[in-house]
């Protein structure tokens, strides 16, 4: 019983609130390390707009000099966004003596989350609670388990005195959730700094749970869609709201947002989902089994196609998507409307282009007047081929710290710093090992959280990962 209490008294001083079921169990120091560094970070909002991004990476390029890193391997790379926000990326160097003659290895995380409304929170989203088996707060697995994982990790295998065979480089961005010119910046400024073999991204792929918590299956990312975002206008003269016109710019942009509606873009398949689709069928319950199987055979299967793209968890693996996300309209209640806006949020599939999805948006929509403007620059990144080594090892560490569960190679429908690796030509693969459920998932949402059990679990996943990619046979 005293070592319990020891072990709550010393959350509660890392400003954690525990539960019985978690007391005393992750008292090792690397442990005790990460939840450290997971409470200060979460404490900090490094949210667009806040000015905090210094700050954080300031706190973490010290804890990387205070473990042994040599201070000229540390580089903070201060950065000036086009919103004029100053922000930073970190890039952090593991020295390895070279014994593989072989390019270094780039971890991959994003230090910036998506802003919090304190007011709309059960709990502060910045203060890390602990509570019912889950870590609360902002960040908590969008993407500062990342940071966190990747930060005690290189920390612990300096303690350790481990020597990779090649460099290990950490790369935290600054700016993912927003324009990600931190993450451009990286790989076509400061190329030098993070030039590599591959990229394991803490932020793309990871663990699946059932109902009840048991871990079904890991998702290997090596493929994400691109992001483009249209501004879909409708002009008219306008006039006094008594005197209605036969034409309107509301009525007129709702006719056009009813047809985008209704079209479906051609369906896609490429290595990776159909990969994904063959591995994922044993997993789900009919007819999503049969459709997932039909489907990789033939995606111009109407019934398998029709099934998957009524499931939201779905529909983006199998074809570019177009969505109305934000409406602006009118200038005054009396007058009838001059201008109608529609946001329209694209997540295009690769090979698919972004002038052609633009174009299809015109035709589809059907109306000669329609303006359509991108709301700004798109990328489109490759598709990275599953690499023998670098699955071998995810599958070794998945089994080795959860179970034998399959590994399913997995395309995003989101974007991450993963697209402008990919988009350098730099293979990358999203690792993440993080187990969840699908109803523990609110990223960007409300009273975002993950697993105490997960949390501690994914620190001796990246552990086994890094060590089994980086040491002497």
């Amino acid at each position: 019983m005293k070592l319990k209490l020891i072990a709550l008294a010393a959350l509660l001083l890392a400003g954690v609130a525990a539960t019985a079921d978690d007391r005393g169990y992750y008292t090792k120091d690397y442990q005790q390390q990460a939840l450290e560094i997971f409470r200060h970070i979460i404490s900090i909002r490094s949210a667009a707009g806040h000015g905090r991004m210094p700050e954080l990476s300031g706190y973490l390029a010290e804890q990387f000099r205070n473990g042994g890193f040599d201070a000229a391997d540390v580089h903070i790379l201060p950065q000036t966004l086009s919103t004029g926000e100053e922000t930073a990326s970190l890039v952090v160097r593991y020295r390895g003596d070279g014994s593989s003659g072989r390019k270094p290895i780039l971890l991959l995380a994003h230090m910036d989350v998506v802003d919090a409304i304190p007011s709309d929170w059960e709990r502060d989203p910045f203060t890390l609670v602990q509570e019912d088996g889950y870590f609360f707060g902002r960040g908590t697995s969008d993407n500062k388990c990342g940071v966190t994982m990747l930060t005690t990790t290189f920390l612990r295998l300096r303690r350790e005195g481990f020597v990779p065979t090649r460099d290990l480089v950490i790369a935290f961005t600054g700016d993912e959730e927003t324009l990600m010119e931190t993450t451009r910046a990286l790989v076509d400024e400061h190329r030098a700094l993070t030039d590599a073999e591959y990229v394991l991204n803490s932020d793309g792929g990871g663990g699946y749970q059932d109902e009840e918590h048991n871990n079904v299956a890991f998702l290997l990312q090596a493929a994400e869609k691109t992001y483009a975002t249209f501004e879909l206008t409708v002009r008219n003269p306008g006039g006094h709201s008594s005197l209605p016109r036969a034409d309107n710019a509301i009525y007129d942009l709702a006719e056009v947002l009813s047809n985008i509606s209704e079209y479906r873009f051609p369906a896609r398949i490429n290595d990776v989902t159909k990969g994904y689709f063959e591995a994922a069928a044993p997993l789900s319950p009919e007819p999503v089994r049969t459709a997932m199987r039909d489907f990789a055979k033939n995606p111009e299967d109407e019934a398998a196609r029709k099934i998957l793209e009524a499931m939201p968890s779905e529909v983006g693996v199998t074809r570019t998507t177009c969505v109305a996300t934000m409406l602006e309209a009118g200038h005054a209640e009396n007058a009838l409307p001059q201008s109608a806006t529609a946001t329209v949020n694209c997540r295009i599939f690769p090979g698919d282009k972004v002038d052609d999805v633009k174009n299809t948006l015109f035709e589809v929509g059907g109306n000669p007047s329609l303006e359509i403007r991108g709301t700004a620059e798109t990328f489109e990144g490759p598709v990275s081929n599953l690499d023998e080594e670098v699955t071998a090892a995810i599958t070794d560490a998945v089994h080795a710290t959860f179970g034998d569960i399959p590994i399913i190679p997995s395309m995003a429908p989101y974007a991450t710093d993963g697209l402008h690796m990919r988009r350098a030509g730099l293979p990358t693969y999203g690792v993440a090992g993080l187990f969840m459920r699908n109803e523990d998932v609110f990223a960007h949402g409300l009273n975002e959280r993950v697993p105490v059990k997960s949390f501690y679990a994914a620190l001796d996943y990246w552990h086994r990962l890094l060590t089994d990619l980086a040491r002497k046979d």
